[in-house]
């Protein structure tokens, strides 16, 4: 195998078997299912509406803007229904990369495949193959480049999706690394977008970096082959001057972050089963999850109630901090990441919901009131070698006290197929006639077998997000 990574990543998506292990059939398909359930409420968000405000007079075309109740050109959906996955931050996690991989990946492949017109086992295929490129770029570049700021869901996203699109396109090893290298010319976005509506943008946009990428490198646009790796490579630009350093220092590899791009063995392991997705059990910043699980775990072991309770201490790997910006979070974009604001909230409610994140739910005084008690205790180790530890201490002096590594959802304790589908439901409910949910619930779990993928994205050309806006 070849040494850069643009070929080798090339050379993998286009000669790589398409015989998956029925494990990884499965995982591909629950990202699915779990990515469009998110996207429903998200199409009915602010960010969402007003980006397809803006490009439906861009002219219309074959691919789905979920929730719309028309068609756009593939680019234009990708953007549109890639805002809409990420919009309320109930979309999984990927560790590798860092960043949301399905709110990227899905858009980007429903709108190309419906535009292709791509059975379902070409859309699952897609999805294997662009996620473990996604991840194969993370672990170039990462922990550093997530942690001085970059949003990888925007930067290694528009990779990813461009990976999914070009092996749904079929094209060969040098088309495919031209894909990949184009889409790194369409890749950025900043940490400093967190609780603002451009932080969904960045989805939409990594999603449509890959419809475009791949398009283009079909129809035979060529680009620079040392884009990943090389003196203005994205190791170096996107790490930083001190890349090799920073790489030959390592000391400790966490989701095989090693900061080397894996020419040799791009597909082993799988990334979808080794490493796995985050599903969120909380529409909120994954950051916040493992502290709400340990918070709940005491509540439903003790059950204490909000006014019994004297302090919440949490301590947590300090790289959480990054992400968990707002103490004192003034809206519900804030909100979503905040610790105080969630663990309030399950302190009062014992659950916290979509509708914990819409309208003036964050500014409620009976949740602002338990701030105080809620007390970060941020620790200088990496996310696995420290697991989040909860302690409540009652207003009696009892000390309650637990730990986790990771969260629900996640490959030590995924979701069962009655999670998914109570959160698909949870999600839909309100949106779609339980006739709709139905038929869209029993499309998606037959993806796999779908002739044309239009079969699925028929189910999303309901106006249920205009509908949503017109009644409010």
């Amino acid at each position: 195998m070849t040494r850069n990574p643009t070929l080798a990543f090339g050379a993998w998506l286009a000669t790589a078997p398409r015989d998956w292990p029925d494990a990884a059939v499965r995982a591909a398909r629950d990202a699915f299912l779990d990515g469009i359930a998110v996207t429903v409420p998200g199409a009915a968000d602010p960010a969402a509406r007003t980006i397809f405000e803006t490009v439906r007079g861009w002219g219309s075309g074959p691919a789905a803007a979920i929730g719309f109740g028309t068609g756009l050109a593939a680019p234009w959906a990708a953007l549109v229904n890639g805002t809409a996955a990420h919009a309320l931050d109930f979309d999984d996690n990927f560790d590798p990369p860092k960043a949301h991989a399905t709110a990227v990946l899905v858009p980007a492949i429903l709108a190309l495949g419906e535009q292709e017109g791509a059975p379902g086992a070409d859309c699952i295929d897609a999805y294997i193959a662009g996620l473990q490129i996604m991840g194969r770029t993370g672990q170039g570049v990462n922990p550093p480049h997530r942690n001085r700021g970059w949003h990888a869901t925007a930067t290694l996203g528009a990779i990813g999706a461009a990976a999914a699109c070009a092996r749904l396109l079929r094209l060969p090893t040098q088309m495919a690394a031209h894909a990949l290298s184009l889409a790194t010319s369409m890749a950025g976005g900043f940490m400093s977008q967190f609780g603002t509506q451009a932080k969904p943008l960045h989805a939409g946009l990594a999603a449509k970096a890959g419809v475009i990428a791949a398009s283009l490198a079909r129809d035979g646009l060529t680009a620079g082959l040392g884009t990943f790796d090389g003196p203005t490579g994205m190791n170096r630009l996107m790490v930083g001057p001190d890349y090799e350093q920073l790489r030959d220092g390592l000391t400790r590899i966490e989701h095989g972050q090693n900061l080397r791009f894996e020419t040799e063995s791009v597909g082993d392991p799988l990334l979808i089963l080794s490493s796995g997705l985050k599903v969120k059990r909380f529409p909120n910043c994954g950051s916040a999850h493992r502290a709400m699980d340990g918070l709940l775990a005491l509540r439903e072991a003790h059950g204490f109630a909000a006014e019994e309770v004297a302090e919440v201490n949490v301590r947590y790997p300090a790289v959480h901090n990054a992400n968990l910006m707002y103490g004192d979070p003034r809206d519900a974009a804030q909100a979503k990441f905040s610790l105080e604001y969630a663990l309030a909230v399950l302190l009062l409610q014992g659950n916290c919901t979509l509708a914990d994140f819409a309208g003036d739910a964050p500014l409620r005084p009976e949740v602002r009131a338990l701030y105080p008690r809620i007390r970060r205790h941020p620790v200088d180790r990496s996310e696995g070698e420290y697991p989040t530890r909860v302690e409540v201490v009652l207003a009696g002096g009892r000390r309650l006290e637990t730990a986790v590594r990771m969260p629900a959802g996640s490959i030590d304790a995924p979701f069962t197929p009655e999670q998914y589908r109570a959160k698909f439901a949870g999600c839909v409910a309100g949106l779609l006639s339980p006739a709709e949910a139905d038929a869209l619930y029993r499309a998606i779990g037959a993806l796999p077998r779908l002739r044309d993928i239009g079969e699925l994205t028929a189910a999303l050309r309901i106006p249920f997000a205009l509908e949503r806006e017109d009644s409010q």
